[in-house]
């Protein structure tokens, strides 16, 4: 299976977990009806509907990827929802946005933004607001913990340092470019009223088919893939737990529960 392929299934099975996340943190935002904005690394488009709908048969929104592949996927998922009409997808980088000054009314980024690895974060927070009309919002959202082993924490705490998915991310990366460091690239940039807020997704048993499918999907995603790092006594426990094979596994537990948290920071573009 491709990155590309193995990204938009991953998507699509964590979507159950991370859409009602995801619309909390849209809803909290207050995204004025009637308004226009950008969704900024809009993947395969799933927070573009969100986004929509909460702007109302008026509004609209611009969803910008890098990759031919996510927009390509995105444009047949938007086609078969009612909201096709208020969304449009863009081929472009958000560290070069292709867009005047001032063109939206806001601008949204999860599990983009959040993750600079090449630019500083500082710019790219000016960049985005660069496209923002004065008095909008900037909002930008990451993945930013979990519980998903219930009575394992050092073995989640080892897994999250020797194993994480995210380790490439932030290993040799300065303090100041990690996303929980936000709120300084917002007042950096000359945002204000910068803010931030965490939404927890709490999940226990029993489990759904599409819940089980989703956590597992979750977990694999987060610690999957074995690192240099991790010792062998780790990874054959966390073979152990997380494989839906293994008599052990962790989500058939009669009282399974785990959550994960999204942080959004977010600050207005000034007059």
């Amino acid at each position: 299976m491709t990155n590309i392929k193995s990204y938009i299934q991953k998507g699509l099975e964590t979507n159950p977990l991370r859409e009602p996340l995801l619309s909390e943190a849209v809803k909290a935002l207050n995204l004025p009806s009637r308004s226009r904005g950008l969704d900024a690394g809009c993947g395969i488009g799933l927070q573009s509907l969100l986004l929509a709908d909460a702007v109302g048969p008026d509004g609209h929104v611009t969803g910008l990827d890098i990759s031919p592949e996510f927009l390509q996927y995105a444009g047949g998922l938007i086609a078969k929802s009612e909201l096709s009409d208020r969304i449009l997808f863009k081929q472009g980088n958000i560290y070069n946005l292709p867009f005047e000054n001032n063109s939206f009314d806001w601008v949204w980024s999860a599990d983009c933004a959040g993750y600079p690895v090449e630019a500083n974060p500082v710019s790219l927070i000016g960049e985005l607001s660069r496209v923002v009309k004065p008095g909008g919002k900037v909002a930008v959202l990451a993945y930013s913990s979990q519980m998903l082993l219930p009575g394992y924490p050092f073995l989640e705490a080892r897994l999250n340092a020797t194993c994480s998915s995210y380790i490439p991310i932030v290993k040799g990366k300065r303090p100041e470019s990690n996303f929980l460091r936000a709120l300084e690239w917002f007042r950096e940039a000359g945002l204000e009223e910068p803010t931030t807020l965490t939404f927890v997704k709490d999940v226990y048993a029993p489990l759904s088919s599409e819940m089980r499918t989703a956590l597992y999907s979750l977990i694999d995603m987060l610690w999957g893939e074995k690192q240099v790092e991790v010792s062998e006594e780790d990874w054959a426990e966390y073979q152990r737990l997380c494989r839906p094979d293994s008599l052990d596994f962790i989500l058939d537990l009669p009282a399974y529960y785990g959550f994960f948290t999204y942080s959004m920071f977010h600050g207005v573009v000034p007059f």
